[in-house]
């Protein structure tokens, strides 16, 4: 059983209220804000049983006002990259705002992730909706948007609907950038040990330290130690600018065969120097299948992932360059985090061979993701 709350996480410059709403299993912590459907934290427990914040993010609202890395956020309408930010619907072209390079990223300038949704509390979770205008970013049709959080003992469930008014491209995704060693655990010195405390934050991981009720901050632990396996018999090349060539390449022999568990260090340092960056291609029934698996070895957090879309976004936070500060002050250097955005294809609407991105009048898109905790 789960319990949900809410609060008012803080106030937009025009004046309207952001409102978090926490969901409370015996294993989770969750809370997701009213604005950009964003996870600000997410807690769930290690092999003795201790709760760790394993999300990055930020404190305050300042922080997801800013420009940031879209940290926890439903990004769309749609996900990923689209070329050049153009495509066609029935010999009409259309061109997006440009936002990363030559390409339209997550929505272009405001997609959902900027946007305050309309909250309704439910048993266990929260539904958020809002509606995207006709043109709004670009795109075609007036959209109405359901994103669903759900909590079930230690499984988290998205669930992502959508209806037009006209036929579009849609994708949607959450953002959220995860690291399983955990947030910013704090460790009381002794008198003694308080003038060693730089040491006593290398002894400890460099997780911080309270002195004085003081923290000391280092940077935040990088994903080397995790453990990562995607269900994905074939992968997306992509050119310079992240955009996949069209062609779907079979893992095998390569350095994106993650079929089984792999160490990300050993393979980002010996094979993927620069990081991943790739969509990983998944079964394309529209049926609940499993996606991917990390494990982190240290503090015996697992975590697995079962969708219903055809792709998988894996992203190792390879643009991360420790300027950010986060929660508690922490730092968020390169591959501090990974992301595992389920959803459509990059650059599907522009793809014959690549699954159909466009939603119909009349048609409903809908997908879930589940995430399940574990300890082992």
């Amino acid at each position: 059983m789960s319990v949900v709350s809410s609060d008012v996480f803080g106030t937009l410059p025009d004046g309207r209220l952001v409102h978090r709403f926490t969901l409370r299993s015996d294993s989770v912590r969750l809370s997701v804000l009213s604005l950009g459907g964003i996870i600000t934290s997410l807690e769930t427990r290690d092999r003795q049983g201790e709760l760790a914040d394993i999300v990055l993010g930020f404190d305050h609202l300042q922080g997801y006002i800013n420009k940031h890395p879209y940290f926890g956020a439903v990004v769309g309408r749609v996900a990923n990259r689209i070329a050049e930010g153009k495509f066609s619907i029935d010999g009409k072209e259309y061109q997006l705002p440009i936002n990363n390079g030559p390409n339209s990223l997550h929505g272009g300038l405001k997609g959902f992730d900027k946007m305050l949704w309309t909250s309704e509390i439910l048993s266990n979770g929260v539904r958020l909706s809002m509606t995207s205008a006709d043109g709004e970013e670009g795109y075609p049709g007036e959209l109405k948007v359901w994103v669903t959080y759900s909590l079930d003992g230690a499984v988290l469930a998205i669930n992502y609907k959508a209806q037009t008014t006209k036929t579009t491209p849609v994708n949607l995704t959450n953002h959220s950038y995860f690291n399983l060693a955990g947030h910013v655990k704090k460790l009381v010195l002794s008198n003694e040990q308080r003038g060693q405390h730089n040491n006593a934050i290398v002894m400890h991981v460099l997780y911080g330290v309270s002195i004085n009720k003081e923290i000391l901050y280092h940077g935040f632990p990088n994903i080397y130690d995790h453990e990562v396996s995607i269900e994905a018999e074939n992968y997306l090349p992509v050119d310079k600018t992240s955009i996949p060539t069209g062609e779907i390449t079979s893992v095998e022999n390569t350095n994106f065969d993650l079929r089984n568990l792999v160490v990300l260090g050993d393979q980002i340092a010996n094979k993927l120097a620069g990081g991943f960056d790739h969509n990983f291609c998944l079964n394309f029934s529209k049926q609940r299948s499993p996606c991917a698996r990390v494990y982190h070895r240290p503090s015996g957090r697992l975590l697995e992932i079962e969708t219903t879309q055809p792709g998988v976004q894996f992203y190792t936070a390879n643009f991360l360059d420790g300027s950010l500060k986060g929660k508690g002050g922490a730092t968020y250097p390169k591959h501090s985090a990974f992301c595992l955005e389920t959803q459509n294809w990059p650059d599907a609407v522009n793809k014959a061979n690549f699954p159909d991105a466009l939603l119909r009048p009349g048609e409903e898109y809908d997908h879930t993701t589940w995430f399940k905790f574990s300890v082992l």
